[in-house]
């Protein structure tokens, strides 16, 4: 869970603060893409390449260091990685910024058959020093770069080298390469996965985003680079170019994290808002919450409450839909936070620490209450179990839980930081069901109703909840209508959407289900 942000200036040949300040305007706006801290590579003709780290207070606007402390360095292009914390067992990998003799690099996302590059890599002599997925692709660049250009003396063909590149690695990747002459490469893979959006302003930048939030405020073209193409902007004369780099006919599909959770409300894709695809989620959600519960004699009208930061348009199209239906309820946000940190990414106890620390509940209004907190998905239960304790100790009476997204079935290792089955919710109350139940359940998006009450009501009992009301998988399919074709819901269906991915998601269900007292088949999925 990562971002990438640049800023080229065309329009001038004389350098120029702009570049710097756009950047610094940018980064906030892809602050939920990671809250591990921002670094920042900048070039300037004959001063070369500097990187810094940028920083923000809560007062105070963004300030990027070793590059802004010096009035003379101006840089005409500069590309920014917002990162989030640690998100495996001690590898590393999220950290997508590496500086080198020859190139800086920003990544979003991750490669999934990175352990096969870094044989092929070691093979070739090449050491790798770290296990992250930017150094990982930055050395093979730079392998290929020494290969086939500078030791021959010729001008390095980016175009070839990508598609090289495109052609082995098995992942979602968005990144932007800037090398030692000012040139800069924007690079998506062919999965599509992860966004990259560019923007030719008026004011004579050529901008690059994960989300089009970045480019609030300005005028100019916005637009999507393919998959499987790169863009290349001329240090010397500001001219960029698009290279297809494989005609293969795969349709891309952008990840479903990104509009249910990972991108900002702001953003808009192919013209449909983040915030109203979440939004008309919540109302289809709060028809299934009223019927439940018009079943339940409540002496006052329940609190409808968001999860902080990215809840909020879930719980507005719950509580509206609420009204519509005739059932009264009070829409009160009673959870807050302390810091934006995600709490998603991490080692298991920097985590729960981070969870600990984090939420804090509105006693107040939370006591004597039923609470329905919304919030767009229950993946482990971690935090949703901590926020719920914290409500009972506040003295809510009850605590619902409404989830803006089917059962999560299928673990992410396209840079979401979920890399295993068994610490998802889903598959730990599969287990403690009877085999007959499993093989119901192992239908994942195709399981009927009575089924998923069952699941409901399991996960219900381990975070100490009332009651958990997914949103079905038919109506998230009704919700994206037209444009399901072009966003991949694997983490519903289990259907991974790169040949690595397959066989490694796979694999781990087969472990799963053999460790299994009674072993399930996967027969039952069909």
């Amino acid at each position: 869970m990562s971002g990438v942000a640049g800023a080229f200036l065309c329009a001038s040949s004389e350098p120029s603060s702009r570049v710097v300040d756009q950047l610094n305007k940018m980064i906030p706006t892809l602050a939920l893409r990671g809250q591990a801290g921002v670094v920042v590579s900048a070039f300037m003709q004959e001063r070369g390449l500097r990187h810094g780290r940028a920083f923000q207070s809560h007062d105070n606007p963004v300030r990027i260091d070793c590059i802004e402390r010096d009035p003379c360095f101006r840089p005409h292009v500069a590309i920014a990685q917002i990162h989030s914390a640690s998100c495996g067992p001690a590898d590393g990998r999220d950290v997508q910024s590496i500086p080198s003799h020859h190139f800086a690099i920003s990544l979003d996302g991750a490669l999934v058959n990175a352990h096969e590059l870094r044989s092929e890599l070691l093979a070739r002599g090449r050491l790798i020093d770290t296990n992250t997925d930017a150094e990982l692709l930055l050395r093979w660049i730079e392998q290929t770069c020494e290969r086939d250009y500078w030791r021959h003396g010729r001008t390095v063909d980016y175009e070839a080298i990508f598609r090289e590149l495109d052609d082995r690695i098995d992942g979602a990747l968005s990144a932007l390469l800037l090398d030692t002459d000012g040139d800069l490469v924007a690079y998506r893979s062919r999965s599509g996965l992860r966004p990259l959006e560019t923007m030719r302003a008026s004011n004579g930048l050529l901008l690059f985003a994960s989300e089009n939030c970045a480019f609030a405020g300005l005028q100019g073209e916005t637009r999507q680079l393919l998959p499987g193409s790169i863009q290349r902007v001329d240090a010397k004369t500001g001219a960029s170019v698009d290279y297809p780099l494989n005609c293969r006919g795969q349709k891309a599909k952008l990840c479903a994290y990104e509009a249910i959770y990972l991108g900002s409300p702001s953003t808009s894709v192919e013209g449909h808002s983040h915030r109203q695809t979440r939004y008309n989620i919540g109302r289809s959600l709060g028809r299934i919450v009223a019927e439940r519960l018009q079943a339940e004699s409540l002496l006052m009208p329940p609190i409808v409450s968001s999860m902080p930061n990215t809840g909020g348009p879930y719980a507005d199209g719950l509580f509206d839909s609420l009204a519509e239906q005739g059932m009264l309820a009070t829409r009160t946000d009673v959870i807050a936070t302390q810091f934006l940190e995600r709490t998603l990414l991490g080692r298991t106890s920097a985590r729960q620490s981070r969870i600990a620390r984090k939420y804090r509940v509105l006693e107040r209004a939370a006591a004597e209450r039923t609470v329905i907190v919304v919030d767009e998905a229950l993946i482990r239960g971690d935090t949703s179990q901590a926020v719920t304790t914290m409500l009972h100790a506040a003295g809510a009476k009850a605590v619902h839980w409404a989830i803006g997204s089917p059962p999560i079935v299928a673990p992410n290792y396209y840079g979401m930081g979920i890399d295993t089955l068994d610490e998802l919710a889903f598959w730990q109350a599969l287990k403690r069901l009877p085999p007959e139940l499993r093989a119901q359940c192992l239908r994942f998006h195709r399981m009927e109703p009575p089924a998923l009450r069952i699941i409901e009501s399991n996960i219900a009992t381990a975070i100490q909840a009332a009651s958990i009301t997914y949103l079905p998988f038919s109506a998230l399919v009704s919700v994206l209508a037209n444009r399901v074709e072009g966003i991949d819901l694997s983490p519903f269906t289990f259907e991974m959407p790169t040949p690595a991915g397959r066989q490694r998601a796979r694999g781990h269900l087969e472990a799963l289900l053999n460790a299994l007292p009674v072993n399930t088949r996967l027969r039952s999925r069909s």
